[in-house]
């Protein structure tokens, strides 16, 4: 299965990931590749819970515009 995440920087330097397709979860770490298998980690618990919907999206993507 394909899941996008969201990566964010925080303001205590941890990379933050969020599930598009997961409303609600999201893990962090303190570098990319631990971010990645965590976030993998969190997908694999998450389909494991019995109830759980996960809706795919037809994401695109985040672009950054300067104004």
């Amino acid at each position: 299965m394909d899941f996008n995440i969201i990566i964010e920087k925080g303001e205590d330097g941890y990379l933050i990931s969020e599930v598009v397709e997961l409303s609600g979860y999201h893990t962090q770490a303190k570098d990319m590749n631990e971010l990645i298998t965590r976030t993998k980690e969190a997908i694999s618990l998450c389909l494991k819970e019995e109830g759980v919907e996960f809706e795919k999206t037809n994401f695109i993507g985040v672009q950054e515009i300067e104004v």
